[in-house]
């Protein structure tokens, strides 16, 4: 290896860490979209602690969750986290005011912890990791990690079992408080819960795809190749043409 051998491959490990970085954050929303995962339930949760009151801390949550979608709709930015934030406030407003039990504002999201911390498990022992699926579109490989990169297939695999362990240990502990504490213990510690699982969850992503190969932009190769089609065409009509 020559001196000039080195800073490249550096740079080269600089630059995928940087690419890993983005995607993660354009992937999960960033620090704006975590931001708007915590406001309506610490909203629904200051409220209710200070005056008990179920339908003004449903309103509120709802209504600042559908505050920060009309700001990104006309900030122009990508709406996807916030709508998401909308519904999953939406689904807990609803079963509140069902059954009146101002903790089944918190339910739907537990319940969908769960599920997801499950279908990481689920989808790594079916062979097809559920972060890879989720960011395959965002590193512009799509499902060629699959059989075409066994290494980043491995480290989608390390990062699915992480999420999914990470998500059901947070569901031990919430769970317990649903039936045990009351509504204003479980909210805090669940806004508690909020971001530091989902930061460490993200961290061990950016360790294990940090030390992955290199995706592969099948988007690129399809460009290539239709380059390349377009390039044969070309010389055969050249060819046709100086036959004639």
């Amino acid at each position: 290896m020559t001196s000039l051998d080195k800073p490249t491959e550096e740079t080269s490990a600089d630059d995928a860490r940087a690419v890993t970085e983005a995607a993660l954050f354009e992937a999960f929303g960033g620090v704006r979209g975590m931001v708007e995962t915590v406001v309506p339930g610490l909203l629904f949760v200051t409220i209710y602690t200070i005056n008990k009151d179920l339908h003004l801390s449903a309103i509120a949550a709802l209504a600042v969750s559908l505050v920060l979608v009309v700001v990104r709709l006309v900030r122009k930015d990508t709406v996807k986290h916030a709508f998401s934030g909308v519904f999953g406030v939406a689904f807990g407003v609803v079963f509140a005011m069902m059954t009146g039990n101002a903790k089944d504002f918190y339910l739907p999201g537990m319940l969908y912890t769960l599920g997801l911390g499950l279908a990481y498990i689920i989808t790594t022992l079916c062979g097809v990791p559920l972060i890879g699926l989720i960011l395959g579109p965002v590193f512009k490989e799509n499902l060629s990690w699959r059989t075409r990169n066994p290494g980043r297939k491995k480290a989608y695999a390390k990062a699915s079992y992480a999420w999914g362990a990470i998500l059901l240990a947070k569901c031990a502990i919430l769970f317990p408080l649903y039936w045990w504490a009351d509504t204003t213990q479980l909210g805090w510690v669940l806004i508690a819960l909020k971001i530091p699982p989902f930061l460490l969850a993200v961290y061990l992503t950016w360790v294990f795809l940090a030390k992955a190969p290199a995706p592969i932009d099948v988007f690129a190769e399809m460009e290539a190749e239709e380059k390349a089609a377009e390039e044969r065409e070309r010389q055969t009509a050249a060819a046709r043409s100086a036959e004639q």
